[in-house]
């Protein structure tokens, strides 16, 4: 077997990093492009998410209660709490939380799971948003319920990039 000698290792090597610069500068134009691509998550992306947390029903409005700046100085670190109105018995508790915020490069922000034992269907947490947008929570009972709640936060320093 043939082994290349050390300095044709080395030519090898260089020959592999030597790109042009009309190369580099495609290569930089490409990822640029392949960045912005997934930058922003796609309206239809969003939608089909929620629609699998819902399984395509639509949730009804009240007994969720979102605690969340209106205007948050710093998107870094945005605090959150909800909270959800249930007896959290056996027969009809919150079982999970969808936490979706729609503007974000990955607008799903945290998913919660509840059972009776939880004694409350409450969470707090501090977020990151990526600019000014709506944050939305769902939520799902064991008696088949769904409950929803959102609210716009006016963000001055994006949390995501931004």
């Amino acid at each position: 077997m043939n082994h290349p000698s050390i300095a044709e290792s080395a030519n090898i090597k260089a020959a592999m990093l030597t790109i042009s610069r009309r190369d580099s500068i495609l290569l930089g134009f490409a990822l640029v492009l392949a960045r912005t691509d997934w930058l922003q998550a796609a309206p239809a992306e969003v939608a089909a998410e929620v629609a699998k947390f819902t399984g395509g029903r639509t949730p009804e409005p009240g007994k969720i209660a979102l605690d969340l700046p209106e205007i948050a100085e710093n998107g870094n670190a945005v605090p959150l709490a909800i909270r959800v109105e249930s007896s959290m018995t056996t027969a009809d508790h919150v079982t999970d939380l969808l936490i979706v915020a729609d503007s974000n490069p990955r607008p799903i922000i945290a998913v919660f799971h509840f059972t009776p034992l939880s004694g409350r269907a409450e969470a707090a947490t501090r977020i990151r948003l990526a600019g000014t947008q709506n944050v939305a929570v769902f939520a799902k009972t064991s008696a088949g319920a769904l409950l929803t709640v959102q609210k716009q936060v006016k963000v001055t320093i994006g949390g995501c990039g931004g």
